[in-house]
C-alpha cells in the first residue's frame, strides 16, 4: 500500500533533497544520507533542516493548469478543456471516466499526500535538535525560536495534506506524529470525517500563535510563509466544509462516519460562521483589494496588495496567457486556448445593477447584446466575441480569426479565460507577468461567513447584507437608489439585493456570488459536492455560444455541447484498488469497488 510505500519514498529522496540545499555533500554516497544529517547538532544556520522544509512547501504546487495542463474547475460546469475531443485527464473527473484501479494520477493523488505527511512528520520529530542562532517573532509579538516556528509551518501543511485527503475521500487514516518504518504494522483503518474534522481544527488552534502573522517581516524572503493568518482561513474552510449538506444534513450513505457525521447539527454552521468572524475581527491588515483585478496582477505587499492570504509564487512568466490566451495570434501572442468558459458560467454573471439576466428593468438583457451592460467580473473572467485584446478586436465565431478550426482543437463554447491574466488589451505581443497561486483570499473568508451566518439563521441578517454589498462594490456593480435602504442604514440601494430575503432566497445569491467571484480558483469542484448540488447541476448540459456572423450582423444563439451523467458515488474519488486490496482495514467509498 501507498502508506508503506511512502516510508521507501521519503528515504530515496532524501538525497535529491540534501544536493539542492547542501554545498559540497553530493560526493558522498547516497547511502550515506541520513536523519541525523539533515537534522544536525552542528548546523545552526539550520540550512539542510530548511531545505527539507522548502521541499514540502514547493508540493503545494500552483493550480495554474495543474490537472495535466486544465484548470480543476474545467472538470465542473463552468468550462471545459479545448482538448476535450481527446479525454485529457479534467473531461475524464468531469465525466467520471475513473474507477479505484484506474485512477485519475494528477488529482487523485493519495500516495503523494501521505509521502508529504510522513516527510512533515520526519521534520517534527527532528527539528528541535537543530541549534538555529536566530530567532522569529511569532504572532503573539514575541521572539520564539525558530524551530518552534518552523515547527508549526509544517504541522500547518500537514494538516492542509490531510485537507486534500478529506475533501477528496472523506475520512483516512490519522497518522499522529508517528514515522512509521518497514517493521510497522502499516494496515492502518481510516479516521472518521469527524476525526478528521477535529483534528485538522484542533492543529490550526494549537499553532495559530506560533507563526508569523501579516505583515510578513523581510516578505523577499518570507512572503510566502505561512502566517496565523493561514491558520485561521484554513479552520474557516474547513469548518465550512464540514457544516455543508453533503457532510452534515444530507450525506451520500446516512450513517456512514467515514463520509459525514452520524447525525446532522444545525450549530455546525455557527461554528463555521464563528471561525470566519474571528479572522474578519482580528485579522485587520488583511482586507479586500481595491479592484479585483489586482488581486491577480498585483504582488502580495503591505502597501498593494493586503487581499493575499496565502499564495504560491509561480515567477514572471507568459505561460498562463500562452497555454490559455486566444487563438489565433502568432509569434509571442500565439496562445493555446486550453480553458474554454461555459455559457453556463457567463450566465451566471448578472447586470451591472446586480440583477439576474431577464430580472434588471434598468439594465435590459439583449440576447444579441449579451456582454453589455453586465457584471464587470465577467470581463475579467472570460474572452468573450468583440472583446478587445493585443490591439485588435477578437473574433471568436467557430472559424474566426481568433477562434479558428483548422487546427482541429478550437473553443466550441465561444469563450476563453481571461481570469489571471496581465493587461494585454492595447499591447502587441505578451510580456512577462508576475504569477502566483492564491491558496487563500480575504474574499473567501467572507463568503465563509455570509454563507455559515445564512444557513446558521431563520433569515439572513444585516451582517449577510454587508458582505454582499461589500463584494458587489467592489466588482463595480452599481449600488442603486436608497428606496427601501433605510431598514439597514443604508443611505444607498441593495447592490441587486432586495430587502427581507428569505434565507433560501439569500443562499442562492451567496451560492452564485462565490462561483463568479472565486471562478477558476478550485472552488467550484467542492462547492457543488459540498452543497450536494451536483445531481441537479448536472441535468442542464453544458452550454456553449453559437456565433454567426453574417455581412452585416452577429447572430448569438446559446447551444447545448455536452451532458454530464452524474452518478452520487462521485461525490467522492474511490479509495485507490491498491489501498483496500492490501489493507484488510480500509473500508472503500459508498458504491465503489
Amino acid at each position: 500500500m501507498k502508506l508503506y510505500k511512502s516510508i521507501v519514498f521519503t528515504v530515496v529522496a532524501l538525497a535529491g533533497i540534501l544536493v539542492s540545499c547542501n554545498d559540497g555533500y553530493e560526493t558522498l554516497p547516497v547511502d550515506n544520507y541520513t536523519i541525523d544529517y539533515v537534522f544536525s547538532v552542528t548546523d545552526s544556520a539550520g540550512l539542510k533542516a530548511q531545505g527539507w522544509l522548502n521541499s514540502i512547501y514547493n508540493e503545494l504546487g500552483s493550480g495554474h493548469n495543474r490537472v495535466n495542463g486544465d484548470y480543476l474547475d474545467a472538470a465542473t460546469d463552468d468550462a471545459v478543456s479545448i482538448k476535450m475531443s481527446s479525454s485529457p485527464d479534467v473531461y475524464k473527473i468531469q465525466m467520471g471516466q475513473y474507477t479505484s484501479a484506474n485512477t485519475i494520477a494528477s488529482d487523485m493523488i493519495w500516495g503523494s499526500y501521505y509521502e508529504m505527511i510522513r516527510k512533515c512528520n520526519i521534520f517534527i520529530q527532528n527539528i528541535d535538535v537543530v541549534p538555529f542562532n536566530t530567532k522569529i517573532v511569532n504572532a503573539l509579538g514575541e521572539e520564539a525560536t525558530t524551530n518552534s516556528v518552523l515547527k508549526a509551518e509544517c504541522r500547518w501543511l500537514r494538516a492542509w495534506f490531510y485537507f486534500q485527503l478529506l475533501e477528496r475521500y472523506g475520512g483516512v487514516p490519522l497518522m499522529g506524529d508517528r514515522v512509521l518504518d518497514i517493521n510497522d504494522d502499516v494496515e492502518l483503518p481510516r479516521n472518521t470525517f469527524a476525526e478528521c474534522v477535529e483534528y485538522i481544527v484542533s492543529e490550526m488552534d494549537a499553532i495559530r500563535y506560533q507563526l508569523r502573522s501579516y505583515p510578513i517581516v523581510n516578505p523577499s524572503l518570507n512572503a510566502e510563509r505561512i502566517t496565523d493568518a493561514a491558520a485561521m482561513a484554513l479552520k474557516s474552510r474547513v469548518l465550512l466544509y464540514a457544516a455543508s449538506p453533503l457532510y452534515n444534513e444530507n450525506p451520500i450513505e446516512p450513517g456512514n462516519e467515514l463520509v459525514g457525521y452520524a447525525s446532522y447539527d444545525a450549530s455546525r454552521w455557527a461554528r463555521a460562521a464563528e471561525a470566519a468572524k474571528e479572522f474578519l475581527d482580528t485579522q485587520t491588515a488583511h482586507k479586500l483589494a481595491r479592484k479585483y483585478d489586482n488581486i491577480f496582477l498585483t504582488f502580495w505587499t503591505n502597501a498593494v496588495n493586503q487581499e493575499v492570504i496565502f499564495f504560491r509564487q509561480g515567477g514572471n512568466s507568459t505561460d498562463i496567457e500562452k497555454k490559455n490566451g486566444p487563438l489565433g495570434f502568432s509569434g509571442n501572442s500565439l496562445g493555446n486556448g486550453r480553458t474554454n468558459p461555459t455559457q453556463n458560467l457567463v450566465d451566471a454573471f448578472p447586470m451591472l445593477d446586480g440583477k439576474k439576466i431577464g430580472e434588471s428593468k434598468k439594465y435590459v438583457y439583449d440576447p444579441q447584446n449579451p456582454y453589455a451592460n453586465r457584471d464587470p467580473r465577467l470581463t475579467s473572467t472570460v474572452f468573450y466575441n468583440g472583446y478587445k485584446w493585443l490591439g485588435t478586436t477578437l473574433d471568436l465565431h467557430q472559424g474566426g480569426s481568433h477562434n479558428p478550426t483548422s487546427g482541429g482543437e478550437y473553443s466550441r463554447t465561444g469563450y476563453f479565460m481571461h481570469k489571471f491574466m496581465g493587461d494585454f488589451t492595447a499591447a502587441t505581443e505578451y510580456s512577462s507577468v508576475l504569477h502566483y497561486w492564491m491558496i487563500f483570499r480575504y474574499a473567501e473568508i467572507m463568503l465563509n461567513y455570509a454563507e455559515a451566518l445564512n444557513e446558521s439563521l431563520d433569515a439572513p441578517n444585516a451582517d449577510v447584507y454587508d458582505i454582499l454589498f461589500q463584494i458587489r462594490k467592489r466588482a463595480g456593480i452599481a449600488a442603486g437608489t436608497a428606496k427601501d435602504a433605510t431598514s439597514y442604514g443604508l443611505t444607498q440601494g441593495y447592490y441587486g439585493l432586495t430587502p427581507d430575503m428569505t434565507k433560501e432566497e439569500m443562499r442562492e445569491v451567496i451560492r452564485n456570488e462565490r462561483r463568479i467571484e472565486m471562478a477558476f480558483e478550485e472552488m467550484r469542484f467542492y462547492d457543488i459536492r459540498r452543497w450536494r448540488e451536483a445531481e441537479k447541476i448536472f441535468e442542464t448540459p453544458l452550454r456553449g455560444m453559437s456565433i454567426v456572423v453574417g455581412s452585416n450582423s452577429v447572430t448569438y444563439n446559446p447551444i447545448d455541447l455536452v451532458k454530464v451523467n452524474w452518478d452520487n458515488k462521485r461525490y467522492f474519488y474511490p479509495i485507490p484498488y491498491d489501498e483496500v486490496n492490501k489493507n484488510n482495514k480500509m473500508v472503500q467509498n459508498p458504491n465503489w469497488k
